[in-house]
C-alpha cells in the first residue's frame, strides 16, 4: 500500500506582499503623530481601517492555500482544523498575555485573530462560490451590526468590566469578528478560485475597484459617527458602505500585487520582486514582524503634556525600515519567521506534512 500526502501549495509572494502593505498600513496608523495638515490627516486615516481588512483578506487567503487551495485537502480535514484550533488558541493567549504585560496604547489583533480562526473551522471547506456569497452577503450587514451593538447599553455595561474583551472580540473592537470572519471567507473563496489564473485576478481588480469607486464616495456624503445622533439610520449604513468599498481596495491590492510578482512579463516579475522582497519576506512573518512591532512601541510610551503617547514619526519610518530589513535577512538565512515557526511546531504542522514513503501491507 502506497501513502499519498498531498502537498499543500508554496507560499504566494504576491499575497505576501499584500499581507506586507496591510503591516506597514498597521504601523502608520499606531504612531503617526497627529498632523494640522488635511491632507496628511487625510492620508494617515486610510491606514486606520483598510490595512485590517486587507490582513483578514489575506489570512483568508492564507486558510484556503493550507487547505489545499483550488483542490481542497479530502484527506486529513479533522487533523487540519485541530491545527488551526491550536494555532487559535495560542494566538488568543498570546494577544492577552501582551495586552496584561506590555499594555501598548493600539487595539491588539492577535486574540480577535484566534477568535476568527475558531470560527472560520465549519465554514473551511464551503464550496467556493458558497463562501464567496455568504462573505459578500454578510459583510454588507455586519458593519451594521457591528456598528450598532457597539452602542448599545449592553455592551456598555459589559465594556466597564473585565470582561470587556468579550464585547470588543464580537462587536465592540476595532477588530470585530462578526466583520473579520466574512471577509476571511472571500478570501477562502478567491484561493479556492485559483489566483494564478489571469482571468479572475483580473476579475477581482475590476471588482475591487467598481466597489472602491462606487461604495466609499457614496460612505463619505454620509455624516460621519461624531457628528450624528447614536440612533442616526447614517451610522450602520456608513459602516457597511465603507467597509464593502475598503474591502474592494483590499481585492485590489491583492490582484495588482499577484499581477506584479506572478503574472506579468518576466522583465517586470523581475524588478517587481527585487522591489518587494522586503515587504514579501515582512508579509511572509506577520505574527513575528506585528509582534515585534507592539514590543517596540510598548518601549515608546512616553509621557506628554500629562498624556500617555507613542506617536513619531521616527518611530513610523524605524518601524518600517526596521522590519524590512530585519525580515528580509531571516528569511534569506533562515527560512521561516521565528514565532511561525514556533506556532508551527507547536500545532503539529511539521509532523503532519512529512512526506510519508512507500509501504507494502
Amino acid at each position: 500500500m502506497t501513502v499519498v500526502v498531498q502537498r499543500m501549495p508554496r507560499r504566494v509572494d504576491g499575497v505576501d506582499a499584500a499581507r506586507g502593505l496591510a503591516l506597514i498600513g498597521m504601523f502608520v496608523a499606531h504612531v503617526s503623530p497627529a498632523t494640522t495638515s488635511i491632507q496628511a490627516t487625510e492620508l494617515i486615516a486610510l491606514a486606520n481601517e483598510r490595512p485590517r481588512l486587507l490582513f483578514a483578506l489575506t489570512a483568508g487567503i492564507g486558510l484556503g492555500f493550507i487547505s489545499g487551495g483550488v483542490h481542497p485537502i479530502a484527506e486529513g480535514r479533522n487533523d487540519l482544523r485541530r491545527q488551526i484550533a491550536v494555532r487559535a488558541v495560542i494566538l488568543i493567549a498570546l494577544g492577552m498575555l501582551i495586552w496584561a504585560t506590555l499594555d501598548p496604547l493600539v487595539f491588539i489583533i492577535l486574540d480577535v485573530y484566534g477568535v476568527a480562526f475558531l470560527v472560520m473551522l465549519p465554514l473551511l471547506f464551503l464550496p467556493p462560490r458558497t463562501a464567496l456569497a455568504l462573505g459578500i452577503g454578510l459583510i454588507a450587514i455586519t458593519p451594521a451590526l457591528a456598528e450598532i451593538g457597539a452602542r448599545t447599553e449592553f455592551v456598555a455595561a459589559v465594556r466597564d468590566t473585565p470582561l470587556r474583551f468579550l464585547s470588543d472580540w464580537i462587536v465592540g473592537g476595532a477588530y470585530p469578528v462578526i466583520v473579520w470572519v466574512p471577509v476571511m471567507l472571500i478570501g477562502v473563496a478567491l484561493a479556492r478560485m485559483d489566483l494564478g489564473s489571469p482571468r479572475l485576478v483580473g476579475t477581482v481588480a475590476l471588482v475591487g475597484t467598481a466597489a472602491a469607486s462606487v461604495l466609499l464616495p457614496i460612505s463619505s456624503l454620509l455624516p460621519p459617527p461624531e457628528v450624528v445622533s447614536e440612533a442616526s439610520w447614517s451610522v450602520p449604513l456608513r459602516a457597511s458602505l465603507e467597509t464593502l468599498g475598503n474591502v474592494g481596495v483590499g481585492a485590489l491590492i491583492v490582484a495588482v500585487m499577484l499581477a506584479l510578482t506572478a503574472l506579468a512579463r518576466p522583465a517586470v516579475r523581475r524588478v517587481a520582486g527585487a522591489v518587494l522582497s522586503p515587504v514579501v519576506a515582512m508579509g511572509a512573518m506577520p505574527l513575528s514582524i506585528y509582534t515585534l512591532h507592539l514590543v517596540v512601541i510598548s518601549l515608546a510610551k512616553r509621557q506628554e503634556d500629562g498624556v500617555p503617547t507613542d506617536d513619531s514619526w521616527p518611530l513610523v519610518i524605524g518601524l518600517v525600515v526596521g522590519s524590512m530589513a530585519f525580515a528580509w535577512l531571516w528569511r534569506r538565512f533562515l527560512g521561516r519567521g521565528p514565532l511561525e515557526r514556533l506556532l508551527r511546531w507547536a500545532s503539529g504542522r511539521d509532523r503532519s506534512e512529512v512526506e510519508a514513503a512507500p509501504t507494502s501491507g
